[in-house]
């Protein structure tokens, strides 16, 4: 359980760091502020139009008696909203990363400059890693749906359903955050996709450790904003750890220590 722990250290250092680099955290936020309005903009004409999708998806229940009509339809309306939702909150992180690459790669970069040794460059121009991210963006957006489906069947489940589902994907989502987070520093050191995975699997509890603040965070739109560049700094202080270029956290190094810190 310390590894959670861990993980939550790093992405409160993150921030901390680009609260002290004021700079970077200025030029973080655009590409995430540019995304936002767009997301926004889907998000809205989507719930507008829920109503509708779920009459289209339901013509069976057309002659249902009330109040079984309204209510059948209402609970779907509200799993569909929330699947919606977890789509916006991962797929944001990774069309943020593809806008911002190049801003996001320097503060990577600047980050382990800050933290001493070599600052790993992965040797591919600027259109070969937007290559890289749009294909592992597709792959990610294909898991996620997947991921979208199961929960949104699962929240049938009477009280289950309710309760450990949508907490079951929180987790989900903040493991599929932090790896699209880690992804800036990993593809720096010439680790694609598939490794990526292997490497986050083997430290499950660090990776959902930071990424489940996240996750919960992300569902606000303008924190997410604000959020973003620390993210970004934070999960390049996580793949130090995993590469074993950082010295491993004492025992006190955790969520407290990082807060007390700051």
């Amino acid at each position: 359980m310390r590894d959670l722990g861990v993980g939550i250290g790093y992405l409160v250092k993150g921030q901390r760091w680009v609260a002290q680099h004021g700079r970077w955290w200025g030029i973080g936020m655009i590409p995430a502020l540019i995304t936002l309005v767009g997301y926004a903009a889907a998000l809205v004409v989507l719930f507008f139009w829920t109503d509708d999708v779920i009459a289209w998806a339901t013509p069976f229940a057309d002659d249902w008696s009330s109040p079984w009509l309204g209510v059948f339809r209402g609970a779907l309306a509200i799993l569909f909203a929330a699947a919606c939702l977890f789509l916006a909150v991962i797929t944001f992180t990774a069309v943020t990363l593809l806008v911002g690459q190049p801003f996001y790669e320097s503060l990577s970069e600047e980050v382990d400059r800050s933290e001493g040794g070599e600052v790993p460059e992965s040797g591919l121009s600027t259109w070969q890693e937007v290559r890289i991210g749009i294909r592992e963006a597709i792959a990610l957006l294909i898991r996620v749906t997947l991921w979208s489906v199961l929960f949104f069947a699962l929240g049938f489940i009477p009280v289950v359903g309710q309760t450990v589902i949508p907490a079951l994907a929180l987790c989900v989502t903040g493991f599929f955050l932090a790896e699209e987070l880690t992804s800036v520093a990993l593809l720096r050191r010439g680790v694609l996709l598939k490794e990526r995975r292997r490497m986050l699997r083997g430290r499950r509890l660090l990776t959902v450790g930071f990424g489940l603040p996240l996750a919960v965070l992300f569902l606000l739109p303008l924190v997410s904003v604000f959020l973003m560049p620390g993210a970004v700094a934070g999960a390049t202080l996580l793949v130090r750890d995993l590469t074993g270029e950082a010295d491993t956290p004492p025992q006190g190094d955790t969520a407290a220590n990082a807060l007390g810190g700051a």
